[in-house]
């Protein structure tokens, strides 16, 4: 019987905010992955361990969760005034694609330190002791996004006191400034930050029904309505949606007739090979709940409650990218978002979700009839898991 060696690939596993994900330099990559088609997706399902009709990556270095499959190439930046490309691969767990239509804002943290172990980032512009500015480009969506990576004797920072919801240990804050974050050129808005030039729309989904549902573009393409009006509270943790396959099959269906109705996909069927984007997400007035980890939420801690889906399942957390549409829609006075945290003008939320809490910033304003957004910012952190090698079969792509 004949056998083909396995290939090692040089890579870092990295924890980035509620994700982890097997990070690359382009340079690294086996020469036939180092640009986009089917080589390189063959690649990052077998490193993953997809499509797995078990749905437990146990031959690959996924986790069988939309926060865990996940691969990311960096690079020397293209791009004038930046450092580093970032390019960034959702993974499907049971199916065999890589979609690559949206950003991973979780993992964006993990990009700003990986720029800076990896050496992409000119020296001279690291300080000794002090805070790195690593400039990125988000090449999935053409954004800039700009990361406060701490550093301690000319290294990254990694421990530290700060604690993110979701995640177990406390590590070094990170703070990502997302500027300009709502899409362009998507949907019938022709470069609207609100596609369908609505605030709020009636969202008609055959068999389902008709619901209320803001859908905005910042972050990542999102598609909000309210908990109430599709039966739940918005305190529901992740086994009350995972656990109900019509639930799920619910939702799927209106984030594909939200999907049509941003024009993001031209027919329903595009909805199965676009699984990242757009996010589905419900939102709700604030009000007591006990989060995954059994900590006690208050209604007066937080401005609303938000759930979002990822890839098909309810998110254990928060996606860092839903979390910059959040606190956009919720600075845009009308949205469902906004409405749901009081009304009103406001440049920061606070939300609740499974895990606990997080709080987002934006900055937006109406120009010339349209709304805008400057930047959103947030906080995470992240950290080196691994390092060394990965492992395929040499066939596998």
């Amino acid at each position: 019987m004949s056998s083909v060696a396995q290939v090692r690939i040089p890579a870092t596993y990295m924890r980035g905010g509620t994700s982890k994900g097997v990070f690359f330099r382009l340079e690294d990559l086996p020469a036939s992955c180092q640009q986009p088609g089917e080589a390189r997706d063959k690649l990052f399902m077998r490193v993953i361990g997809s499509p797995d009709p078990y749905a437990k990556h146990i031959d690959g270095m996924g986790g069988a969760t939309s926060s865990t499959s996940k691969c990311v190439i960096l690079s020397k930046s293209s791009q004038p005034d930046h450092d580093v490309d970032y390019l960034y691969g959702q993974v499907s767990i049971d199916t065999a694609f890589v979609d690559w239509s949206g950003n991973c804002g979780n993992l964006s943290t993990a990009a700003g330190a990986f720029a800076i172990h990896a050496g992409l980032v000119d020296a001279a512009r690291i300080p000794q002791n002090g805070v790195c500015v690593v400039r990125i480009w988000q090449a999935n969506i053409n954004k800039t996004i700009i990361a406060h990576v701490p550093v301690s004797n000319g290294q990254v920072q990694e421990t530290g006191d700060f604690e993110l919801d979701g995640v177990t240990f406390p590590a070094a804050e990170i703070v990502l400034e997302f500027l300009d974050p709502a899409d362009e050129g998507e949907g019938e808005g022709g470069g609207s930050m609100f596609p369908t030039g609505n605030l709020v729309d009636d969202l008609e989904v055959p068999g389902v029904g008709t619901f209320k549902a803001t859908m905005i573009n910042a972050g990542i393409p999102t598609v909000f309505v309210n908990a109430a009006d599709i039966g739940y509270t918005g305190t529901e943790l992740q086994d009350a949606i995972n656990g109900d396959p019509k639930a799920l099959a619910r939702f799927e269906t209106i984030r594909a007739y939200g999907a049509l109705k941003m024009g993001l996909i031209s027919d329903l069927a595009g909805a199965a090979k676009r699984q990242h984007t757009p996010k589905i997400a419900f939102v709700a007035p604030p009000t007591d709940y006990v989060s995954s980890s059994g900590k006690a939420v208050k209604a007066t801690e937080v401005d609303l409650l938000v759930r979002a889906l990822s890839m098909g399942k309810l998110h254990h957390a928060m996606m860092g990218t839903a979390a910059v549409a959040i606190g956009t829609a919720a600075a845009v006075p009308g949205t469902l978002v906004n409405l749901a945290a009081g009304g009103g003008a406001r440049e920061a939320v606070r939300f609740g979700h499974p895990s606990g809490t997080l709080r987002v910033g934006a900055e937006a304003k109406q120009v010339n009839g349209d709304w805008t957004v400057t930047k959103a910012i947030m906080s995470r952190s992240a950290r080196v898991l691994m390092e060394g090698w990965v492992r395929v079969p040499g066939d596998s792509f």
